[in-house]
């Protein structure tokens, strides 16, 4: 056995040595003769040429079909279908490489998506603060965006991608071609918004021309954040402004914007990189389940799932970090 072992690995070698062989032995054949000229030697060699050249042509033609040989075959690729819900506040934009966050490896997972699991089980029937907590972070942008459109303002925004640290261009409806303001959403729970992000905010604002600037979060900001907002043109708004704005709107105005935050999926995180709606996922050997992209394996960009324990879920709270 080892012998004939060793005899099929002499003849697979000899084989993988034979193109190089004939592509030499071929260009030696074709070449030659041209610089030898009307030399006896070269025209004795002159007939050769046009064989020359076919092993040069058959050995390029067996390296080819070695090296393709070799090539693993892809495997083909199962992708899930695509989300077809209308989502009318979505504009679409084109795709840029992700900002503020990592995407991560989908190790350990089941590519099973359960699109509609999740779903908190009290919808917000009115506005209060409860609205904030249960929607994602693409919704609030959405939502504020609405917000500022109803005040009077021209909007512009990115739904997903790279976003120069702003979310939302305000412009005056007088002279739409320059922005008068500037808006960064954050939906955080839990976490206080740091003076650092309101810096990034004014130093965006410097480079863009920009005077004003607004910071919305579901969250809360810290002292040093308030008191450096307050000397740089930046308006913050958590929860408590957001609210005590939306109460100033008309019952059909507030009533609109409650759609928009609650219109379909609305607990469903978006996909940062893509632009489409997350799907659930369980990691195989069991743990926390967690939000992935369901256009795995080709975008591997996951978020964190809260409330979520083993393979279930409890209430859904992300945050755009």
């Amino acid at each position: 056995m080892a012998r004939r072992g060793r005899s099929e690995a002499s003849k697979r070698r000899n084989l993988n040595e034979l193109a190089p062989k004939l592509i030499g032995l071929g260009l030696l054949l074709g070449i030659v003769p041209l610089f030898l000229g009307k030399s006896p030697f070269g025209a004795a060699l002159r007939p050769m040429v046009t064989f020359g050249w076919l092993l040069f042509a058959a050995g390029c033609g067996l390296l080819w079909w070695q090296v393709r040989g070799r090539q693993p075959k892809a495997a083909a690729v199962v992708r899930p279908e695509k989300n077809v819900h209308p989502r009318p506040f979505r504009r679409p934009e084109e795709a840029l490489p992700p900002v503020d966050r990592t995407a991560t490896e989908f190790e350990r997972m089941v590519v099973q998506s359960k699109a509609r699991s999740a779903r908190p089980e009290v919808v917000p029937q009115s506005w209060n603060a409860a609205v904030f907590e249960v929607i994602e972070w693409r919704r609030f942008e959405a939502l504020i965006e609405a917000l500022f459109a109803q005040a009077g303002f021209e909007t512009k925004s990115q739904t997903h991608g790279a976003d120069e640290g702003i979310d939302i261009w305000l412009y005056s409806r007088s002279n739409p071609g320059a922005p008068v303001s500037v808006v960064q959403c954050k939906h955080w729970q839990g976490k206080r918004v740091g003076v650092d992000k309101v810096r990034e905010l004014r130093g965006v604002m410097a480079a863009k021309g920009v005077s004003r600037g607004q910071f919305a979060t579901t969250s809360t900001f810290t002292d040093d954040a308030i008191k450096f907002a307050k000397a740089n043109g930046v308006n913050l708004l958590d929860v408590e402004a957001l609210l005590a704005l939306i109460a100033q709107r008309t019952e059909e105005q507030q009533q609109a914007l409650l759609a928009i935050a609650l219109d379909g999926d609305y607990w469903r995180p978006t996909c940062v990189n893509c632009g489409t709606k997350m799907v659930e996922r369980t990691p195989r050997k069991g743990g926390v389940a967690f939000w992935g992209c369901e256009s795995y394996p080709k975008c591997k960009t996951t978020m964190p799932m809260r409330g979520a324990v083993g393979s279930g879920c409890g209430s859904v709270r992300t945050g755009r970090a």
